[in-house]
């Protein structure tokens, strides 16, 4: 039984060591992984990034192509390294990806611009018209006390 038990202790250890030194069966190397995404899909975002206009990258309908473009890179990448999609990896390369291109932008997507005059107008033209009558109601109403009982 002490035999079998070390041959087992045996066993056991010359798997770990093998899973430690021996490369992944699934043939994924994350930092290789890393690199192919960074220089395929990254440069080619960057490139089509830099040709939109900067005023226009919080704009999704203008982006939205060149953002799925980047993440079917990072997908077919995956696929032909034999790595699963999505990954820490591609979650870090995103983060990173939205800190340099997307940091000023709403969580909605859409671009921050003033209303149309049309519709700021009366928001704040009809607060100070009733501001102006309710003071000049109060003024005319305070110069005729007789009768008001």
């Amino acid at each position: 039984m002490a035999l079998q038990s070390a041959s087992l202790l045996h066993v056991g250890l010359v798997l770990l060591v093998a899973a430690q030194v021996l490369p992944p069966v699934s043939g994924c190397g994350g930092g290789f992984y890393e690199r192919v995404i960074g220089d395929l899909c990254a440069a080619k975002f960057k490139f089509d990034m830099g040709a939109l206009d900067r005023d226009l990258w919080c704009s999704w309908p203008d982006t939205m192509e060149i953002y799925e473009g980047l993440t079917n890179c990072t997908y077919q990448v995956a696929l032909r390294m034999d790595c699963f999609w999505p990954n820490q990896i591609v979650d870090r390369f995103f983060m990173q990806i939205h800190r340099v291109y997307f940091h000023d932008c709403a969580l909605t997507g859409r671009l921050l611009h003033d209303p149309p005059t049309a519709v700021l107008a009366p928001f704040i033209a009809v607060p100070v018209l009733v501001t102006l009558l309710m003071t000049a109601l109060v003024v005319w109403r305070s110069k005729r006390t007789e009768g008001v009982l």
